[in-house]
């Protein structure tokens, strides 16, 4: 695989989620008001089942560990995971009644979008220690670790039980920091626990805003390089820091540094294309492409997905987004450049 993201090619599994699973509820009559919006189509959602079934897309073999509510929202999660290809005997029912989040979606403008969150008593933050099976682990490439598992009890300690297993049995884990203000009690928490997470990790993403919130391990006056090298101090092999519009930063533990710039599109939404350079980048570390090719299929895929209505159902398949790349490419050049550090 090189020497970016060494792992066992023995595996049954490329990649194992684990995570949020929630609906997507995005207007079809966008570019209004959410209140002035009446028809709405709903998806599988969340950042980890994005980044799953981005990764089934593109012909990895994915396993999910989650909780989802044990109601037709459920089955509709359950149903679409099948269809797509993911194994979902890691998937367990809610077992008190808890639901599903909901994301209901605002689409403003073009550059413009929000979303207005239900997460009371939400399913995925019940998955429990239990819950985890140390040979579903044991039988993953890599395990996807999204931050927002460890912001309540009992899913962190569920993720925390993971990441062990992980470490025990030569997982390589790739931690999406995946920050959501409202999963989290204070901030204290969250820089314990997204430091405790990105010590096991050899892969980290995240944007800038969500790297200052690890106070104790980074600080927020750190340029991206510096916070780079404090993760490789760790077991961190590429770190991709995003700055938004601005595209990202991309280093490697052995002194590559890469800027990496997003396709120009017409865009529909500011959502979901964090979710689209994620699955990409790690289809393609799983393929043991050079880092520079996994930058450039993340960026593509994350431009295909904020010009596009839904986030999971629109993942790109290997043929669309080669295409993609071969036609943005020869229309506006390279958006990955190799830097000198």
């Amino acid at each position: 695989m090189g020497s970016i993201l060494p792992i066992d090619g023995n595996r049954t599994m490329d990649a194992v989620a684990l995570g949020r699973i929630c609906i997507d509820i995005n207007p079809v009559d966008y570019f209004k008001k959410w209140g002035e919006s009446t028809t709405f189509k709903k998806y599988v959602g969340g950042s980890p089942a994005n980044t799953a079934v981005g990764l089934a897309r593109l012909g990895r073999s994915v396993g999910f560990i989650g909780c989802v509510s044990n109601d037709q929202m459920g089955d509709f999660c359950l149903d679409f995971f099948n269809r797509e290809g993911i194994d979902t005997s890691a998937i367990v029912r809610a077992r008190h009644g808890e639901s599903l989040g909901l994301a209901f979606t605002e689409i403003l403008s073009e550059q413009e979008s929000s979303i207005i969150m239900y997460r009371d008593h939400v399913a995925d933050l019940q998955l429990e220690p239990s819950d985890v099976s140390e040979q579903y682990i044991k039988d993953a490439k890599v395990l996807l670790l999204s931050g927002t598992a460890l912001s309540a009890s009992p899913s962190r300690e569920a993720a925390l039980k993971a990441l062990e297993l992980a470490a025990l049995h030569d997982t390589a884990v790739i931690f999406d920091i995946d920050y959501r203000p409202y999963t989290w009690k204070n901030l204290d928490e969250v820089a314990i626990y997204y430091a405790i997470a990105s010590r096991y990790a050899q892969v980290i993403m995240g944007s800038r805003e969500e790297y200052d919130l690890m106070r104790g391990l980074l600080k927020k006056d750190h340029t991206d390089e510096e916070i780079a090298s404090a993760l490789f101090a760790h077991k961190a092999r590429l770190v991709i820091i995003k700055h938004g519009k601005d595209g990202s930063n991309a280093f490697t533990f052995d002194g590559d540094t890469y800027a990496v710039k997003p396709f120009p599109v017409k865009k529909l939404k500011s959502f979901g294309g964090g979710d689209g350079y994620s699955s990409a980048c790690i289809a393609g570390l799983l393929e043991g492409k050079p880092v520079e090719d996994c930058l450039e299929m993340g960026t593509a895929s994350a431009s295909i997905l904020v010009a596009s209505h839904a986030c999971s159902s629109d993942m790109p398949t290997p043929p669309v987004l080669e295409d993609f790349i071969k036609d943005a490419s020869a229309k506006y050049g390279k958006m990955v450049s190799r830097l000198a550090r």
